[in-house]
């Protein structure tokens, strides 16, 4: 016999023991002839039982909550109410009135020995836990009014197991965590759980805060400890609390409770709660955390103080790079190209669930060629970092080669030097050693200035598109804010999820952000001034590529300048350029009939202009029915030159 079963037949036991005890004394109170040998031999043979180990549930129940003596006999009552039918009758005969065929706190004081009257008190445990319940009617004394035990209560007593179902709509039960956390996260681990250890009663457990952006790794974390100390963690996201005080009170009673009945501990996602001065002790979460006393993993991004009790303060953040690429190469095994691992963990920073979520993609299509696995795991690394980058900035769908750009030779050679860095980092800062003897300017920074059309734009896709990234436009009008500090926290919320997935920034139109900074005469020129040297700042330590592209350099920060490793002027193209870029402007399916594309390069245009004229002078085409000729391309370069205001030389149009 197993020991679950052997358990619930000794719970049985007790029960039946306890239910004939109880019936022979109310029987007794009502006046029938029970003998007190025959009560007192079913209260030895309950009383034997209950010394049974593991004890019956009513006896861990009352140890684990403190009831007295009387206490547990009034929830033994309030039980067989539920499990006996004839324990109701035996209640109206016990009371003599015939009219209460319920448990009630005068009947108890009558039935049960060493009876007080305290145990009516809210703050005495029966009332407190919620164990029982009192109906009172109308102006009925609380003595004489119903009690009631509760349904999570009575089958617990009966040995059914299982979340209050008032709680099962707030809170979620975690995946059973599996296989080993990297050496850094496990570190983390034995640390959290010394801590546990040396305080061993809920009063003295600690808040374990978990810090960072990376909630999966923090859940991994939790979850790894959890296991360890045989409990269930579920998750319960804080913006779920109860508002109202009293039903907040309740969710608290019921879950410190439900932490007695049964293995589990809370994991509290608080990272939508700021915590600022205004949330205030009256906030739900701020009662919550002073009121709460079992063990509890709180996941919030920045340090939470003037909690009521001790807490111990954690830092996560996702497996090291080469954590990442063990993680890669262990889950891959023969799957992919040979440097698949190194590649992925030097150009995304994953957590185990990602890393894990992503491999199982090219498992689940059944993919057999390694290079296809590698760019499908590719494109699946580019797409997971994706989500949290798109409220922030534009992406945009690179399509752009390295033929189709025109530059000069020098400039072109500077844009491919940066597409090299940033897939060599790697081999460079870790491997060669660099990154000991530097704090910042681990990223790559470059300034694209130029006007408008010389392709600052295309030259971000090519090297985008060169290097498989995702390519992302920052929205000045969602990043900048007119509130203080709210810059601040929009550029750090872009940077951190750019992290993730080594995107490519490109600031478009830098002057307007990345300004000179300007001579305090009020509290808006500090803040300001604030805003730019904290983006000098992120500018230096992101391990990614940000470009900044200005039509007017001289209006930027001269510390920006310093602090960029690569600054490329786009001229504006001369005439070998131009005639270049109008040979490759139109795409092979173009139809097109005797263009004089040496004549077409004396145009001062530039190539974004080029461009919208092969776009018109096409669409001219099309609606005409024939193939694009120098007429329509001509007749497109004449509203060009109108749209930019530029004076029109007939002889170049003839």
């Amino acid at each position: 016999m197993n020991q679950e079963k052997y358990w619930l037949e000794s719970n049985e036991k007790y029960l039946i023991s306890g239910l004939q005890w109880l019936r022979l004394r109310l029987q007794q109170l009502a006046g029938k002839e029970v003998t007190d040998k025959d009560i007192k031999q079913a209260r030895i043979a309950m009383e034997t039982i209950a010394e049974t180990k593991p004890y019956p549930a009513l006896v861990y129940l009352s140890r684990r909550f403190g009831l007295s003596p009387f206490e547990q006999g009034v929830l033994l009552l309030c039980a067989g109410m539920e499990l006996d039918t004839g324990i109701a009758l035996l209640c109206a005969k016990a009371q003599k009135d015939g009219q209460s065929p319920y448990p009630t706190f005068a009947l108890c004081l009558s039935l049960f020995e060493e009876p007080a009257w305290d145990v009516v008190s809210p703050q005495r445990p029966l009332r407190y836990w919620r164990l029982i319940e009192i109906n009172q009617v109308g102006y009925q004394p609380l003595i004489t009014g119903a009690i009631g035990i509760d349904e999570r209560i009575v089958n617990y007593l009966k040995g059914l197991n299982y979340l209050d179902e008032r709680l099962a709509t707030l809170v979620m039960p975690t995946e059973p965590v599996t296989g080993i956390l990297p050496p850094s996260q496990e570190t983390i681990v034995k640390q959290i759980i010394h801590h546990l250890k040396q305080g061993n009663s809920p009063p003295h457990l600690p808040i374990i805060q978990l810090l960072g952006t990376d909630s999966p790794s923090k859940q991994l974390i939790a979850g790894h400890i959890a296991a360890t100390l045989g409990l269930q963690l579920y998750r319960l996201p804080s913006g779920l609390l109860p508002t109202p005080a009293t039903e907040l009170e309740t969710f608290l009673r019921l879950w410190e409770r439900e932490s007695v009945l049964m293995p589990v501990s809370l994991y509290l996602d608080a990272r939508d709660q700021e915590n600022s001065p205004t949330g205030g002790s009256a906030s739900p979460l701020n009662r919550f955390l002073s009121r709460y006393q079992s063990l509890l993993f709180l996941d919030t991004r920045e340090v939470r103080s003037q909690l009521s009790r001790t807490s111990v303060i954690f830092d996560i953040t996702k497996p090291t790079a080469p954590e990442q690429q063990v993680a890669w190469t262990e889950i891959l095994g023969d799957s992919g190209l040979p440097e698949t691992p190194l590649l992925l963990a030097s150009q995304f920073n994953l957590n185990l669930s990602t890393i894990e979520e992503n491999a199982r993609i090219a498992e689940n299509e059944k993919i057999t060629d390694n290079l296809k696995v590698h760019n499908r795991l590719w494109d699946a690394c580019l797409i997971s970092t994706r989500p949290q980058l798109d409220n922030l900035a534009q992406r945009v769908d690179t399509k752009a080669t390295w033929d189709d750009i025109v530059l000069p030779q020098e400039e072109m050679g500077l844009l491919q030097q940066i597409a090299h860095q940033v897939k060599q980092r790697r081999q460079v800062y870790e491997n060669w050693g660099f990154q000991r003897g530097m704090n910042r300017g681990l990223g790559i920074g470059a300034l694209f200035a130029g006007e408008s059309g010389t392709g600052k734009t295309m030259a971000a896709e090519v090297i985008a598109n060169s290097l498989r990234l995702n390519l992302y436009r920052i929205d000045l009008s969602a990043v900048v804010s007119k509130y203080i500090g709210e810059t601040e926290k929009n550029l750090r919320r872009l940077f951190d999820a750019a992290e993730d997935g080594g995107a490519i920034l490109f600031f478009d139109e830098a002057d307007a952000l990345f300004g000179k900074r300007s001579e305090v005469k009020d509290s808006h020129d500090r803040y300001a001034n604030i805003e730019i040297n904290y983006l000098l700042q992120r500018i230096e330590s992101y391990r990614g590529l940000a470009i900044l592209a200005t039509n007017m350099k001289s209006s930027l920060d001269t510390a920006f300048l310093r602090r960029l490793r690569f600054i490329i002027n786009f001229p504006f193209p001369g005439k070998s350029e131009r005639k270049l870029m109008w040979e490759k402007v139109f795409p092979e399916e173009t139809p097109i009939e005797e263009l004089d594309f040496e004549r077409l390069g004396r145009l001062n245009l530039t190539g974004g202009s080029i461009h919208n004229i092969a776009l018109n002078a096409a669409f001219l085409a099309a609606q005409a029915g024939e193939a694009v000729t120098m007429q329509s391309v001509l007749a497109a370069a004449r509203m060009e030159f109108r749209k930019l205001e530029r004076p029109i030389n007939e002889a170049d149009f003839c």
